[in-house]
């Protein structure tokens, strides 16, 4: 439902590779909803996925899926993310080799959602993604949620796998009702997984308080958690 030439792009590829599956909505329905149209194409063991915008490096789905052929143990295989824009990388999500537990939910995400790569068959068990406005831009969390609740495990790798495009245009979307979301998201996480309530409560204050402060203040200070130099990015 894209309003670019994303859909022309793909078009061309399909065009010369027959192992693409081309799928247009008729309009735009959403992620939540779309992820699950895809699914419903999935026939084989493990599913990956990836945003439009972004970039997978060459051995993302070599390295991720050794993993799970090794791993029985695991439904989900995720990796730490680097961030770039228009002027390059300018930082580096959390360094990998661990497993999240569900009381990582309580802080957010436990698994970077567009570089993971998931067994089929734990999409299968818990239905997909809910389809639930309320759930938008956090259809993410609330899989994690209804595996973990499922007994499913998940991983993530050392490696940087996966560049994720994360300019002022990612940063608008980040609005005060996309808060409120996150907020029924995590009310739900802590009412199914039994996580402590003061937890929530933290993430609420910080999450809509965050929301609240300046765009230019916030990307500021949203660069110096990831590691970026914001003098070196301004002097560019």
């Amino acid at each position: 439902g894209s309003i670019d030439e994303g859909y022309q792009v793909a078009s061309d590829y399909a065009a010369k590779h027959d192992n693409i599956i081309l799928i247009k909505n008729e309009r735009n329905m959403g992620l939540n909803y779309t992820l699950n149209h895809c699914l419903e194409y999935a026939d084989t063991e493990y599913v990956a996925r990836m945003d439009g915008d972004d970039i997978s490096l060459p051995t993302r789905f070599e390295k991720e899926i050794n993993f799970l052929d090794e791993h029985p143990e695991y439904a989900i295989v995720s990796t730490p993310m680097i961030y770039f824009d228009e002027l390059g990388e300018f930082g580096r999500g959390k360094q990998g080799d661990y497993e999240p537990g569900k009381e990582v939910m309580v802080y957010g995400p436990p698994f970077c959602h567009a570089p993971c790569m998931v067994r089929l068959e734990a999409y299968r068990a818990v239905g997909g993604y809910t389809i639930d406005s309320r759930l938008l831009r956090f259809e993410d969390y609330n899989l994690w949620m209804k595996m973990f609740a499922k007994g499913y495990r998940g991983y993530v790798l050392s490696d940087y796998l996966y560049a994720m495009r994360d300019n002022r245009a990612a940063i608008r979307r980040r609005t005060l009702k996309a808060a409120f979301r996150g907020v029924y998201a995590h009310y739900l996480a802590h009412e199914e997984l039994k996580l402590p309530y003061y937890k929530l409560l933290n993430y609420a204050i910080k999450k809509i308080g965050s929301r609240l402060v300046p765009t230019t203040l916030y990307s500021f200070i949203h660069r110096k958690r990831l590691g970026v130099n914001n003098e070196e990015m301004v002097n560019k």
